[in-house]
């Protein structure tokens, strides 16, 4: 007794969204709708089998008889044309050598498959696990996804911790474990550097006169004039109230570093506007190398020989910047 196809067609489109059903010469007298989704530009019926898919498994499947004869053995197939997606399928003959019922599905392919072709739960048949591990791989996408917006946030107050740790909150500049840090790292390093400690004269007159607001605006002021008279790569630090530390890496040129001190000390003693009155102050400079002497191991070293050289600037008359030399310490004892 045959069977009508059409009788059972229906029913196979939501149970099997994925089946082909061919006739007893190949041809192709219905396919599921899933299917019909990946190749919508194919003329599904009345076309042969072998024209849309290559049969890899079994090798020894050279015409549609020999398919027939793989009922209830797995098969492995892809699509001719692009992309050739990869797909797993079984057989069933139909009733007095109609032809067969072939379902199919992706294996391992699906999240490739459902990515190339945008396939979605209506997809695939209800009874499909597809669908339970297509819950779970979205499931542990989004879990992933918000991990990773976790862990960038994390990031982003780990910085903003760290920069804070590392920054003057009047000025913006460096502050001096910043400083410490910087130079225990080129020290490190091995590559040579120039160290200028700067003091503000006169500052304490205007936090007197003015109040410490105006002490305020002429620090904020005086750490953009240092930002504008180094290199990018060149570090100034608050170190004190009115003390700062310009790091110059890789400039060691006594000619150059005079010039940059000359400049600054000349920009910090135009006056500076705090409302409708002016605060006028001067600095003083003192500059110590790494490798003027003999090499350098100790930050506390070269900020001494700075230090020594900073006040000699100052005994000299102030608003003068002078290199540390041996000896220097005897006379600012003697001072």
């Amino acid at each position: 007794m045959k069977i009508d196809i059409l009788d059972f067609l229906g029913i196979s489109d939501q149970i099997c969204p994925m089946h082909v059903v061919i006739d007893a010469e190949g041809k192709i007298l219905a396919a599921g709708p899933t299917l019909k989704k990946l190749r919508p530009e194919t003329e599904w019926v009345g076309s042969s089998f072998f024209d849309i898919f290559d049969l890899s498994r079994p090798r020894w499947v050279q015409s549609t008889a020999d398919l027939i004869k793989t009922a209830g053995s797995k098969l492995h197939l892809n699509f001719r044309e692009a992309p050739q997606t990869g797909l797993k399928g079984v057989l069933a003959p139909l009733p007095s050598g109609q032809g067969a019922f072939i379902n199919m599905s992706f294996g391992i392919s699906v999240l490739e498959a459902v990515r190339d072709y945008d396939l979605t739960s209506a997809d695939f048949s209800p009874t499909d696990l597809t669908i339970e591990m297509l819950y779970l791989v979205e499931a542990k996408s989004a879990a992933m996804e918000a991990s990773r917006q976790l862990n960038l946030r994390l990031q982003g107050a780990k910085i903003a911790a760290e920069e804070q740790a590392f920054t003057d909150t009047l000025t913006g500049l460096k502050n001096r474990r910043a400083m410490d840090h910087i130079l225990n790292r080129l020290i490190a390093s091995g590559r040579d550097f120039a160290l200028m400690h700067v003091d503000l004269d006169f500052f304490k007159e205007v936090n007197d006169t003015l109040g410490h607001a105006a002490g305020d605006t002429v620090l904020q002021h005086v750490a953009k004039l240092m930002v504008q008279c180094t290199r990018q790569n060149d570090t100034v630090a608050r170190v004190g109230g009115d003390e700062f530390v310009l790091i110059f890496e890789g400039l060691v040129d006594r000619i150059q570093l005079s010039g940059i001190a000359r400049r600054l000390i000349s920009s910090i003693e135009e006056p500076i506007p705090f409302g409708d009155r002016s605060c006028n102050i001067s600095a003083s400079a003192g500059t110590a190398l790494s490798s003027a002497f003999a090499a350098v191991e100790d930050g506390a070293l070269l900020l001494h020989q700075a230090d020594v050289a900073l006040y000699a600037a100052k005994n000299a008359g102030r608003a003068r910047h002078f290199f540390y030399q041996p000896g220097m310490e005897g006379a600012e004892e003697a001072s």
